[in-house]
């Protein structure tokens, strides 16, 4: 489990509701929220993209804001004000996009570091006192199909 750990962040001051803005993707698929962390070239747009191509909605492409919600405390993700609503599609360019509404944060997906094993041990991220489910799928090209089963799998959408 990773303790307070956030992906880099980006220059800028912390505001004061906690939050921060990092190199991210984030998606929403059926009210949850889910943040696509790892390095450039990793492969975050492209499992947006794919993730969009079954219903998932993007909240912020390559910068995310991450903070609680002052009235429920959840931790959100939603795009930076100045973020265009744009997602970037190698070979191709930047494609636009309908912003999808801020959501909570209900699962990480680490690309750039898989986890050992075909049936790794369940992993978590705490943020602001929340803990959240950690995958790291590697390069499996099944791992959108395997996140739109596991939040099918919580019966929150």
């Amino acid at each position: 489990m990773s303790e307070g750990v956030l992906p880099q962040t980006f220059s800028g001051p912390r505001e004061a509701t906690g939050s921060r803005v990092v190199h991210a993707t984030a998606v929403s698929f059926h009210g949850c929220g889910i943040l696509i962390e790892g390095p450039s070239g990793s492969g975050k747009s492209a499992l947006a993209l794919r993730l969009m191509a079954h219903g998932a909605g993007l909240i912020a492409d390559d910068r995310t804001r991450i903070g609680p919600d002052v009235v429920s405390g959840a931790v959100m993700l939603e795009a930076p004000e100045a973020l265009p609503a744009l997602i970037e599609a190698r070979g191709i360019g930047l494609l636009p996009v309908t912003r999808a509404a801020p959501a909570p944060l209900r699962l990480v997906v680490e690309l750039g570091r898989p986890a050992p094993g075909r049936l790794p041990e369940p992993e978590t991220r705490t943020f602001s006192g929340q803990m959240v489910t950690l995958i790291r799928p590697g390069t499996d090209v099944h791992v959108a199909a395997a996140i739109i089963q596991w939040v099918k799998s919580l019966g929150e959408g």
